[in-house]
């Protein structure tokens, strides 16, 4: 018998690109947020996300726009006001900072949540970025690989170790301990084959963008291969993106979700479309009665 799918949602307002941010969203502020982080708990979502860039060099703010909000302070906001729904970081750029920093500050946010971690990560795209924080672009994949390592042992070990080429540490202990043991799990996001074979091999989960459901098959198909041929075992999350339009009829929905499903979709990272934002509110409650529960 199938496992019925996951399902997720970004929280609004929180990455304001300009082709894509809707007139409403400008306006978003904490209230709206927190308005937005219950409604999908009470609609059933399994968890809401938060992306990540720390700052946005101006030679891309036309494109990118220059407000993203942080991950960790944005879950943590939510955390204390909600009590089941998981808390993603969708997708935290992992060679920005030290692997013991990212374990002390979700390790945190896990063990005040109740164990409500997911850690999204991705080894980031923008070279700027990276130049103005310091950061090492050309290493970013095998900086990303050993981080993850690191965490890892940051979160399993009382006392942690950890020897690689990019960072070492002997004798640490990092605490308040995660609520969820070992550790919470690892989504990767992005399509290279790096991060396939990083999701795979060092991950609980794996979350593309832009594509379509018969270039997800293939690329979960791959990912299954490569966890089965590295050992590894357990759940694996394979999150589909799921546009969900302002004007779309559940029927739509569905048949658009079956499709990715068929694909190998586990789970999906739902774009709930609205034109306003008390319309967003009642298209979060129209999703979790009329479209999750007719997904199998």
């Amino acid at each position: 018998m199938a496992i019925a799918p996951r399902f997720g949602t970004s929280l609004p307002g929180i990455q304001q690109i300009p082709s894509r941010v809707r007139p409403w969203e400008r306006d978003v502020g904490g209230d709206e947020i927190l308005a937005a982080a219950r409604a999908a708990e009470v609609a059933g979502f399994d968890w809401v996300s938060c992306s990540d860039h720390p700052m946005v060099p101006v030679s891309r703010a036309e494109a990118m726009g220059p407000t993203w909000y942080d991950a960790g302070s944005t879950l943590a906001f939510v955390a204390g006001a909600t009590s089941r729904i998981r808390l993603l970081s969708h997708v935290l750029v992992l060679p920005y900072r030290h692997p013991l920093l990212v374990a002390k500050q979700y390790g945190t946010l896990d063990h005040l949540s109740g164990g409500r971690v997911i850690l999204g990560v991705g080894s980031g795209h923008l070279k700027p970025e990276f130049k103005t924080l310091g950061a090492d672009f050309e290493r970013r994949g095998r900086i990303s690989d050993e981080y993850l390592r690191a965490i890892a042992a940051a979160w399993e070990q009382d006392v942690a170790r950890f020897d690689g080429d990019t960072v070492s540490f002997r004798d640490v202990m990092v605490s308040p301990r995660v609520a969820q043991r070992p550790r919470p799990p690892f989504w990767v996001g992005g399509n290279s084959p790096a991060a396939l074979r990083r999701a795979a091999r060092l991950g609980e989960g794996w979350v593309p963008w832009q594509l379509g459901p018969d270039e997800f098959a293939g690329l979960a198909e791959r990912a299954r291969r490569l966890r089965e041929e590295s050992g590894r075992s357990g759940p694996f999350e394979l999150v589909a993106p799921l546009s969900v339009p302002s004007q779309a009829p559940a029927e739509a929905v569905v048949a658009e979700a079956v499709r990715w499903r068929e694909a190998g979709a586990t789970a999906f990272h739902v774009g709930v479309g609205a034109d306003t934002f008390a319309d967003y509110l009642r298209r979060v409650a129209w999703f979790g009665t009329e479209v999750a529960s007719r997904i199998a």
